[in-house]
């Protein structure tokens, strides 16, 4: 009977959340698998169970250039922002008496809207920009650099900038986490700073760099407003062609079977990344 009333206190316990999670997690994505389903005549929606969006999607070239293009600009934004945010959760985690400071620095950008930072760094890429006329009026340039702008690289960058938080503070905390004493004994041992790093600190904080990586890497695959911004016709995502498919074609069983095969794409992908760092990591030790 205890076994019972313990089983029935956990369920009651749980029920919340799982209502919660269910209804907005799990009811809306069984929402996008139904809409998938159907097809869209005119202004009406037909239910009639039909797999010609999933065939659609699959023989567009351009969705899987989108595709291909979104997952290679997160990936390279991920692998830049955890590159760059690394040395700076290191400083903070063991090179200063006052993280505290530090990290309230690092929270800075999140106290003004994202999409402000992205009209930002849209003023200062501008053909017309800050750094165009920076370097104009040192006379480093004789004309304003057009490649800033309206390409992959500006969509990095910015992404990279609005991410950069989110690399930092679960790196910061694996650091926070490791033992002073084993890396006393490395050099008790006769490790170098080098070796020290890549035996010792590396592996220990592999959790923190799996945890930045997939934060970064998945809300980046579906971002369509840095995209839309400062990307132009070079830059252009599949979270912008869902857009337009829910948006301005009205088209929402085939923004919703782009939906599922972007998630889909991004669960093989982060799943890969995970087993490579952890293997990896396995060889480190």
């Amino acid at each position: 009977m205890q076994i019972r009333s313990d089983a029935a206190k956990g369920a009651a316990l749980s029920l919340p959340a799982t209502v919660y999670v269910g209804l907005l997690v799990a009811a809306p994505l069984g929402i996008l698998v139904v809409y998938s389903f159907w097809s869209q005549v005119y202004v009406d929606i037909d239910r009639t169970f039909t797999l010609a969006n999933y065939r659609e999607v699959f023989q567009d070239p351009l969705v899987h250039s989108l595709l291909a293009r979104s997952i290679f600009i997160a990936g390279l934004v991920t692998l830049v922002t955890v590159l760059l945010a690394y040395p700076i959760a290191y400083f903070i985690a063991l090179k200063t008496t006052k993280p505290t400071f530090w990290l309230l620095l690092v929270t800075i950008p999140f106290w003004s809207s994202y999409l402000l930072r992205v009209f930002s760094w849209k003023l200062i890429l501008g053909f017309n920009g800050v750094l165009n006329s920076s370097l104009m009026s040192i006379r480093a340039i004789d004309e304003p650099l057009a490649f800033l702008l309206y390409n992959e690289f500006a969509v990095v960058l910015t992404l990279a900038h609005a991410w950069a938080p989110f690399a930092i503070l679960p790196i910061y905390v694996s650091l926070r986490k490791i033992d002073p004493s084993l890396l006393e004994a490395a050099n008790d041992l006769g490790c170098g700073a080098f070796e020290r790093f890549t035996r010792v600190t590396l592996p220990l904080t592999l959790p923190g760099i799996i945890a930045a990586g997939l934060i970064i890497f998945i809300p980046t695959v579906g971002d369509y407003v840095t995209p839309a911004l400062v990307g132009g016709a070079d830059g252009k995502m599949i979270a912008n062609l869902i857009q337009v498919q829910f948006g301005a074609a009205n088209n929402w069983p085939l923004g919703a079977t782009l939906s599922l095969l972007s998630m889909l794409c991004v669960t093989f992908v982060a799943l890969a990344a995970v087993i490579a760092l952890r293997f990896a990591g396995r060889r480190v030790r």
